[in-house]
């Protein structure tokens, strides 16, 4: 179900009990029964009692020293007390856990999920019992080959359980999902639907906003679903006029409540629109790490710190790089009107000719719109970032997820992004069938870092496959350590700010010679920490292309993206 915050909630965050276990013994073992000596002679090799306890929601990796660079199993126990109800239903819902997941309770396996950015939830009615329950939940955070994302990438792989665990109490019949947004390319139209979980499921529904004076009135068929679909006079969602709705949703045995901005995102030729206007996307690149603490992030105050940070950048957008972000995140973008671009974490040397990676991308998109559908922030749904046409089933797999999500949410831009175009003789070809499925074209391009410059940048030329789509520059950069100017500044291997400072002039420079830009976007914010970053001078496990330290200090690039992004 979707919006759980508006729910009769029980959380189980807090503290965990933990057992760390790199030997994968914990299966065969049976931990999750919690066996008992019952003679004289019995002994079990096993004890969440004397174990160490960790945050919930929280990476284990930042909790415990010995588990810094952990991947592998760990089980985690928590007991709550419950008190049942015939005429209640109750769900046990996780917002993410970093990869895979078997979830048991009372001694019984209730099931499984696999991804760690998207969220999952069991039903427990029959299974709960009076009193204390036992809650037991594995956590594997080793990379599969055949995994979204493949066993390849360039971030910190944050195991555990990393967003919030709850219970939550429904009737017996409950709104389960909804879809309450602009019709596409409309400003007045609502279009969408209300889904009933239940035996009662063909019932009256109603929606209202109050501040519009709104009510629509419909009803559920025998499978619980009811089209909507009324206009009204919206004051719009935008960066300069983040305005949200309190949205009240009723059936006859249930209520959830939303605050909803209406807005339209669309492309019309070239330009990338919003609310029929043509808009500029300044854009940064996030990964979901609090840069202070060196933590996954998960929390309200994680976000404000990632999200004012790109404000005072000067920024409209937010890459949330390479997976979907918690909620917080999301939610919070939406309020300050910052709009939000939103990946799946399909990345380098994926599998694609594995028979079970299109299936597994598929349940991960699914869950990713299912969440944020009605978040008006959220306008671009990116499903893989520099993938190659090369890989096998590589074309096949994206274009069918493509078209997936275009059935499963046609208001927003889609997109695929790119970093295989060549760049010769100072002109870029951009060639990819993606682009051909894609609303814009999205690119990653480095030159001046993994590749230098082979004329003046104002000098640039580009022959791009699909003109008459918009350009959007989805990463670009280079990596430098704070304060470090001692050294000769003209040499990369230097990682000094001037030579970075030196990348973005010239970047922008360029970017005046790009047909159809609609927009670019730095790689990225903070500093971020990447085991596959070894020069132990100047990097020591973290990727440096941060327009600021993991300290929030600002480099000089910071001062450069700042000025153009004000003349935009």
């Amino acid at each position: 179900m979707i919006n759980v915050q508006s729910r009769n909630l029980t959380s189980l965050n807090g503290d965990w009990q933990v057992i760390i276990d790199p030997l994968g013994a914990g299966d065969w073992k049976e931990v999750w029964k919690e066996k008992k000596p019952e003679k004289k002679t019995d002994f079990i090799e096993h004890s969440f009692d004397g174990g160490p306890m960790l945050k919930v929601p929280g990476d284990f990796n930042s909790q415990l020293c010995e588990l810094t660079y952990f991947e592998g199993n760990v089980w985690y126990k928590k007991v709550f007390n419950y008190k049942s109800d015939a005429e209640k239903r109750l769900f046990l819902h996780f917002g993410a856990v970093n990869y895979l997941a078997n979830v048991y309770l009372n001694g019984e396996k209730i099931g499984s999920h696999e991804g760690g950015f998207t969220p999952f939830q069991f039903e427990i009615t029959d299974k709960v019992k009076n009193g204390d329950n036992v809650l037991v939940v594995k956590v594997d955070n080793r990379r599969l080959n055949n995994g979204v994302p493949s066993a390849g990438y360039d971030w910190f792989n944050y195991g555990g359980i990393t967003r919030d665990v709850n219970l939550i109490e429904t009737n017996n019949t409950f709104i389960e999902d909804y879809s309450i947004q602009l019709k596409k390319g409309n400003l007045n139209n609502v279009l969408g639907w209300v889904k009933l979980d239940g035996t009662k499921a063909k019932q009256k529904v109603t929606i209202k906003i109050p501040e519009l004076n709104k009510v629509y009135k419909t009803k559920a068929n025998d499978d619980g679903y009811a089209s909507v679909e009324f206009a009204s006079n919206f004051s719009l969602w935008s960066p300069q006029n983040p305005k949200r709705y309190k949205v009240i949703i009723e059936s006859e045995t249930d209520v959830v409540v939303d605050s909803i901005g209406f807005r339209s995102i669309e492309v019309q030729g070239t330009k990338v629109v919003l609310n029929k206007k043509d808009i500029f996307l300044k854009a940064v690149n996030i990964h979901e790490e609090n840069p202070l603490k060196g933590t996954r992030a998960h929390s309200k105050e994680d976000a404000l710190l990632l999200l004012n940070t790109a404000k005072e950048l000067g920024c409209n957008l937010v890459r949330l790089a390479h997976y979907p972000h918690n909620e917080n995140i999301v939610k919070e973008a939406e309020k300050m009107g910052l709009m939000v671009w939103s990946e799946l974490p399909i990345y380098q040397f994926m599998q694609f000719s594995d028979s079970v990676v299109p299936q597994k991308m598929e349940t991960m998109l699914k869950e990713m719109v299912s969440r944020d559908k009605n978040r008006s922030s959220v306008i671009v749904w990116s499903l893989s970032n520099e993938t190659y046409p090369g890989t096998p089933n590589r074309n096949e797999a994206l274009v069918e997820l493509t078209q997936k999500c275009k059935t499963l949410d046609s208001t927003r831009l889609i997109t695929n992004v790119i970093n295989s175009q060549s760049y010769t003789n100072n002109s870029f070809i951009v060639r990819d069938e993606l682009y051909k499925y894609s609303d814009l074209v999205a690119l990653n391009e480095y030159i001046g870092w993994y590749l230098p410059w082979e004329g003046k940048p104002a000098d640039v030329t580009w022959d791009i496959s699909f003109p008459n789509k918009p350009v959007f520059i989805s990463e670009f950069g280079g990596e430098a350590v704070y304060g470090n100017n001692t050294k000769p500044t003209d040499e990369a291997a230097n990682w000094t700010e001037t030579y970075q400072e030196q990348i973005y002039k010239d970047q922008i420079e360029m970017f005046n010679t790009i047909p159809n830009l609609s927009g670019v976007c730095p790689w990225l914010l903070f500093d971020y920490r990447s085991l596959g970053r070894m020069n132990q001078l100047y990097q020591n496990g973290y990727n440096r292309k941060g327009l600021l330290s993991e300290k929030v200090e600002k480099k000089k690039a910071w001062y450069i993206m700042h000025d153009y992004f004000k003349t935009k």
